[in-house]
């Protein structure tokens, strides 16, 4: 059964990477709450953003576990309180902590990255009312389990995208020519999100691209910012494209329709 998540638009998705930050905006930094509603307003049903703990235990959309790129401040979101975090984002577009948001954008759909382990729990519990437009997702499997496990306990069911463990061993199947194991572990996964190369060695394959397709698992790639990109890759199949240009997404997108 198709998750809720994916319903009511048709692919190829366009998924607002950090949201969405104008090339004309000032004061405006990546996942901030400004960024997301720049996104929102792009016309992409799809926000994609990544979690972090503050010291108080609040989960809030912050990419990086400090602050250095973004604000110049070196500290760790984890050794910041809530408060404090809050005024420093005040003139950066405003800090987006997570149940905030997701009261304040009912009609998006959020793709969320657990960036720590520490938080992993706790955006399992606080996306389980909300788990029909919610998917979640990390680079550790473990982290992506945890949350997952938080949320259905709380009777909810968010769609879920591989971690690295998983994808490695689906590569590895494939290369192996081993078809049926790269399905098996598949399984409880909605969504493979993936670079169409790392370090070089193509990720996104038409093998792969067909055995997701078979299984009823949709493919997005990231992170794509150049037009021509996106409309090659679109013409090949892909379901998503994950961008820090959901305005050219959403042109490219209306393109292939």
């Amino acid at each position: 059964m198709t998750h809720p998540w994916f319903l009511g638009e048709a692919t190829p998705r366009i998924l607002a990477h950090r949201g969405f930050v104008p090339p004309d905006s000032e004061n405006v930094a990546e996942n901030s709450v400004a960024a997301l509603a720049a996104g929102r307003a792009t016309g992409t049903l799809y926000l994609e953003s990544d979690c972090h703990l503050t010291a108080d235990g609040d989960v809030v959309l912050f990419h990086d576990d400090d602050l250095r790129r973004v604000t110049g401040d070196p500290r760790r979101v984890a050794d910041i309180r809530t408060r404090e975090l809050t005024d420093i984002m005040s003139t950066r577009g405003g800090l987006a902590v997570l149940p905030d948001v997701l009261q304040a954008f009912p009609d998006a759909r959020f793709n969320l990255d657990v960036k720590a382990d520490a938080a992993a729990h706790q955006v399992g519990t606080l996306v389980a009312r909300e788990a029909h437009r919610v998917l979640l997702t990390s680079f550790s499997d473990r982290r992506r389990e945890v949350a997952l496990a938080a949320a259905r306990s709380q009777g909810g069911e968010p769609a879920t995208s591989a971690g690295s463990r998983t994808l490695a061993g689906v590569l590895a199947a494939l290369s192996a020519r081993l078809p049926r194991l790269a399905a098996r572990r598949l399984d409880g996964v909605d969504a493979l999100q993936i670079p169409e190369r790392h370090r070089g060695i193509p990720i996104l394959t038409r093998r792969l691209l067909d055995l997701a397709h078979a299984r009823g698992i949709e493919v997005h790639v990231w992170t794509v910012n150049d037009p021509d990109a996106m409309t090659r890759l679109i013409g090949v199949g892909v379901d998503g494209i994950v961008t820090d240009r959901a305005d050219l997404g959403a042109a490219a997108r209306a393109k292939s329709l």
